[in-house]
């Protein structure tokens, strides 16, 4: 399949120098003190007193040919298991919002790990998502539980990929272990590793964390799967230029891998970016704006070049609610992205700017991934597929409704979707004029009131209690 490109090979090999320059003589900041042991045993110059790393150009190529072209998520359930870029488009819900819109008053209030479990259990049905990133928070975590109060109630109702990260290494191995406890060991666990982690190590501009390096740095070691997202902001954290945002980024991404490659030679990454451009007007974050996608799909042309699996937050929106802006928000971004060739799609669920996630969002965001999987289908070219035998057959002016060959394929040539309206406009008009967000929630209801036959049975859930004293309750539970 071609992409869509905005540079020429030339070029992006000069995005590539650029970034090296940056890296060999700018250098980054690196707040770590492991990852500043790591740098200078692998050939980077480290200012202790400054916690300035610099980083030869032959240390970056060393770490860039064991690279690898696959990045797997594995689930619960292995059916569910996917792997980019083969499975393209992935698509994952938006994570860590705070609040979520109410379904029965419409509010934005603060999230709880009651909404978590009824997001799994719907993100679970729903067959346009392939991964559950935990969409948000949890206000009613007891003390000392802030990321059991998330995890257990995702894993507990879904057995797609769970996909997100701890605020410190206590809760990361606290996680661990309860995933080890659904496994049924700590080998089990680790022969299938169905949590994926994720992290933002690197704050643009040029500067690795500490809380968030020390957890890629321990599960790098331990060979567990994760990645991290880089996130520059032009006019604020990068030039107010797309070239030097893309290039800052880059560069960004690179002294990420090229830490990863150094600890553990061929761990899988994906070169995973939210991008932006801020409002200059007024300083405000912009992830719903265009030029998100335009730096999606540069970013994705340099994954290409290194040969990497890419991605990100696209697809994203700054409306407060569904309307207008939310579709075409969403619907332009990732339509780009996947033009480009991105493999993987944070963008279910969240509006306001990753604030808040609402379950009509969710549902829409399912109903857009079907179609940009369908685009990414395209043709099945083949002289089958040409239908002449057929066309000869029906002739002109005949119809083609009631053949075996129009029913064998009605369910699968076109998305059949459950949100947009195909109806005369009388027959809208007699059911109350709906418009996208109360069918979308008419079918998140639809779905959440039924019994959820993918959670923890009776006695996994009783283990898990007994292990861990005190947990919220976890159950999807939905009434309107």
């Amino acid at each position: 399949m071609e992409f869509t490109k905005f540079f020429s090979q030339a070029e992006a090999e000069r995005v590539h120098e650029a970034s090296l320059e940056i890296l060999e003589n700018v250098g980054m900041l690196v707040r770590n003190p492991k990852a500043l042991d790591i740098f200078e045993k692998n050939g980077c110059q480290v200012d202790r007193e400054t916690m300035l790393v610099k980083f030869p150009r032959a240390v970056v190529e060393k770490a860039r040919e064991t690279f690898v072209p696959t990045y797997t998520f594995t689930a619960q359930d292995p059916k569910f298991d996917v792997t980019l870029p083969s499975n393209r488009p992935v698509v994952v819900t938006g994570s860590s919002a705070p609040n979520v819109i109410d379904p029965k008053t419409g509010e934005e209030r603060r999230a709880t790990s009651d909404d978590i479990a009824n997001i799994a259990y719907l993100i679970n049905e729903l067959p346009g998502f392939d991964v559950f990133s935990i969409s948000t928070l949890a206000e009613d975590a007891p003390e000392g539980q802030f990321s059991l109060s998330r995890f257990y109630p995702a894993l507990k109702n879904c057995k797609k990929p769970v996909r997100s990260n701890t605020p410190n290494m206590n809760d990361l191995k606290v996680v661990l272990e309860l995933g080890a406890l659904i496994a049924g060991g700590e080998d089990k666990y680790r022969e299938r590793p169905f949590i994926n982690h994720h992290y933002c190590p690197v704050v643009s501009p040029l500067t690795f964390d500490v809380e968030s390096t020390e957890a890629v740095i321990y599960l790098v070691e331990q060979g567990l799967p994760v990645y991290g997202t880089i996130v520059p902001n032009a006019g604020m954290t990068s030039p107010l230029s797309l070239m030097g945002t893309l290039v800052l980024g880059n560069a960004e991404f690179l002294g990420l891998a090229t830490l990863i490659q150094m600890i553990r030679p061929g761990a899988p990454m994906i070169y995973a970016v939210l991008s932006t451009v801020a409002d200059m007007r007024t300083g405000a974050y912009a992830p719903g704006a265009i030029e998100t996608g335009m730096l999606q799909m540069g970013h994705t042309e340099m994954a290409r070049y290194y040969n990497v699996p890419s991605g990100g937050y696209i697809g994203l929106t700054n409306a407060h609610t569904n309307d207008a802006q939310s579709g075409y928000e969403t619907g332009m971004n990732t339509t780009a992205a996947l033009l480009a060739g991105a493999d993987l799609f944070n963008m279910g669920g969240l509006l306001g700017s990753l604030m808040a996630f609402d379950f009509g969002k969710a549902v829409i965001d399912n109903e857009i991934a079907l179609m940009l999987k369908r685009l990414k289908k395209g043709y099945e070219y083949s002289e089958e597929n040409l239908c002449l035998d057929l066309i000869a057959q029906v002739g002109p002016g005949g119809s083609y409704m009631d053949l075996d060959h129009t029913m064998k394929n009605m369910r699968t040539i076109a998305v059949l979707p459950k949100v947009a309206t195909r109806e005369m406009r009388r027959r809208w008009e007699d059911q109350g004029k709906p418009d996208a967000h109360s069918r979308a929630m008419k079918e998140a209801t639809k779905i959440l009131s039924k019994p959820n036959k993918s959670r923890f049975t009776e006695e996994m859930d009783a283990k898990v209690r007994a292990h861990f004293k005190g947990l919220v309750a976890g159950d999807a539970k939905w009434s309107l």
